[in-house]
């Protein structure tokens, strides 16, 4: 099986390819598809397996921003990863996805995250669970008593709006310290804002992004950093409640409008997991952001057969951290408990899964410094 990058060329096999694995497209999505996989394949994010001249596997690798205690860094997102039915069950999926990882980290990115099919194969190349898109289910009247506490300028958004947009969420995200949400490239902002069945307002500090579903309003994004633009954004929606039954929002786990709602009871909420996995364990420690309170040292041992592993001792201070090669004991973890160490999994969790051993001197330390609660408000 021969392993290399796709061309525009190959792009009617991997639609062929998509459709045996995820279902047919329409006319209009294969065009969207096309348009928006086409910068990848000129980067080097878009790897097929072959056997000989036949397409047996696919993945993609995306661009995006990634924000772990609010300081953004590269981080691939891996999608599309199809393969053809009469090639299941061969490891052709593991095949792919070693060689995935090894380019996403030749193209810099120091860390990665994908939404499983299942966990099996994914795991077994060293990611793990860390967060979960959720998606919570609100009767659409409850978001009627939302009002602006202030007048807020807010307009309608488009192509061409994509910088300003990406400019609101690094600060939002960065004050709000937030971790595991995800911002999409420019490319590809630009082409979702062409989108004529969204509904798109930005504002100074936040925007939203929301649609019809049936009878329902969709929220796919809701972004604010003021509390007067997070009542102007939900009272948008929140105007739809003659008509609309129920709103489907995604949100972080702790999102503020649910603390806007007169009354919570019930609460019907979805967690689409995701699982995420550490490259270079230097880089990502250097990469992330921390709790400016924790002054903390810690030496661990990372086992990673696709990467190569070793020790290293973690100093973290001042919001900061930074990993330095070491020849001493410590604590020793798989590279799937690092990267969810690294997002926030308590260690406990960690020792009684069998994802770490070893000395627990350290426990504490790194439970207070990688503490986070990850969340993704898009789903890729």
């Amino acid at each position: 099986m021969e392993i290399r990058d796709l061309t525009p060329e190959d792009l009617d096999d991997v639609l062929d390819l998509r459709k045996r694995s995820f279902g047919p497209l329409s006319a209009d999505d294969r065009e969207r598809w096309r348009k928006a996989v086409l910068p990848a394949l000129g980067e080097g994010r878009y790897l097929g397996a072959f056997d000989g001249t036949r397409l047996a596997a696919a993945a993609r690798l995306r661009r995006f921003t990634q924000w772990w205690h609010g300081k953004p860094q590269p981080m691939a997102g891996v999608a599309g990863v199809t393969v053809n039915p009469e090639d299941r069950g061969l490891g052709v999926g593991t095949t792919i996805m070693r060689a995935v990882v090894n380019r996403a980290a030749e193209l810099g990115d120091a860390v990665s995250a994908l939404f499983p099919a299942t966990t099996a194969i994914y795991r077994g190349v060293g990611y793990e669970h860390a967060g979960a898109q959720y998606n919570v289910r609100l009767p659409a009247e409850s978001l009627r008593g939302i009002r602006p506490a202030a007048p807020v300028k807010l307009r309608r958004m488009g192509p061409g709006d994509a910088a300003e947009l990406m400019a609101v969420l690094h600060r939002a995200h960065g004050a709000a310290r937030s971790s595991g949400a995800i911002s999409w490239d420019e490319d590809t902002w630009n082409l979702w804002l062409a989108n004529e069945d969204d509904f798109l307002y930005l504002a100074d500090d936040g925007y939203a992004v929301y649609r019809w579903k049936g009878d329902a309003m969709e929220v796919e994004n809701i972004v604010a950093a003021s509390p007067e633009t997070l009542r102007a954004l939900w009272s948008l929606v929140g105007s739809a409640s003659t008509i609309a039954r129920e709103v489907v929002a995604s949100v972080a786990p702790d999102d503020p409008v649910l603390w806007l709602l007169r009354e919570r009871t019930k609460e019907q909420v979805q967690q689409v997991r995701w699982m995420f996995r550490v490259l270079d364990v230097a880089t990502a420690v250097a990469r992330r952001g921390f709790p400016s309170h924790v002054t903390c040292e810690a030496v661990v041992t990372v086992d990673d057969p696709i990467r190569g592993g070793g020790t290293w001792r973690l100093d973290i201070s001042g919001g900061s951290g930074a990993a330095t090669p070491v020849e001493q004991p410590g604590v020793t973890l798989s590279v799937n408990g690092f990267s969810a160490l690294y997002a926030g999994i308590p260690t406990r969790t960690l020792r009684l899964a069998g994802l770490m051993t070893g000395h627990d001197g350290y426990d504490q330390a790194l439970d207070a410094a990688f503490a986070a609660k990850p969340y993704m408000l898009d789903y890729f």
